[in-house]
């Protein structure tokens, strides 16, 4: 059974006329519910619940969360947590959102933007808030956007094409496409920054290491083409700490721009 199938489940158990097809935990991150179920009025609340995970999640990782844990971290018995959240990968969806807070506001100039320079900030943002919060990458995606904070997310990405002329399917493929960058650049920089820190080298000393062991492993007859990669400037010329995720976001946006002139015309 899907993640989708499976928040239908749970929300029909819960409520068979709430009508959202999400658990109840989900409808009450969107204020469609005051509390999980009958009874008395529990002492926990959702936000406390994600707030002690999340804090799980910064300090010793994703792996360091549960149920049990989290219920031990607020003073309560683990059981008093299904009140509110029906299992950990439910509380994982939730701490994602928690994690990636609100879009940030646009800048005043932003009123003068295009859709290129409105997607680029889009990316960037999001990147930052990955980067910040690197906890969240270990997070498997097992859903699309359900929750408060991931569509109002979604729904920048998708207004930054107004007026383009895309097709509503095309803005979508167009944020997926970018997401995917985004998440899969700052999984890679997230995990050479954890392999830099756990060897307690600095990250210049790392990547000379790597350009030495390159050069020993690899030469002009064997690997014509790294060889070559070597001897420019590759890993040390650009001086752009983001120049690797500009150059792929670029891309992106070049290719798109055609079908943009397309729909305009």
């Amino acid at each position: 059974m899907g993640a989708i199938e499976k928040w239908a489940v749970m929300a029909d158990e819960d409520d068979e006329d709430s009508g959202t097809g999400l658990p109840a935990s989900l409808e009450m991150a969107w204020g469609l519910r005051e509390r999980p179920g009958k009874g008395p009025r529990p002492t926990l609340t959702l936000p406390k619940i994600v707030e002690a995970a999340v804090t799980l999640a910064a300090g010793e990782g994703t792996d360091a969360v549960s149920m049990g844990r989290v219920a031990k971290e607020l003073g309560v018995s683990t059981m008093s947590l299904y009140r509110y959240v029906a299992a950990k990968e439910e509380l994982y969806v939730l701490m994602s959102d928690a994690g990636v807070g609100t879009p940030p506001p646009l800048p005043p100039e932003a009123a003068g933007w295009g859709w290129r320079e409105l997607l680029t900030n889009w990316a960037y943002a999001q990147r930052a808030v990955l980067m910040a919060n690197s906890w969240i990458l270990r997070i498997p995606i097992t859903a699309p956007p359900a929750t408060p904070n991931q569509l109002a997310w979604m729904d920048r990405g998708l207004a930054a094409m107004a007026g383009t002329g895309l097709k509503e399917g095309e803005k979508l493929s167009t944020i997926i496409l970018i997401g995917g960058l985004v998440r899969n650049e700052a999984t890679m920089a997230a995990d050479m920054i954890d392999a830099i820190v756990k060897s307690g080298t600095a990250p210049e000393q790392a990547l000379a290491q790597y350009v030495r062991t390159l050069r020993l492993l690899a030469g002009p007859d064997s690997h014509p083409a790294v060889t070559r990669l070597l001897d420019s400037d590759a890993f040390t010329g650009s001086g752009e700490p983001d120049y690797q995720f500009r150059f792929g976001l670029d891309r992106i946006l070049d290719g798109l721009a055609p079908l943009v002139a397309e729909r305009a015309g």
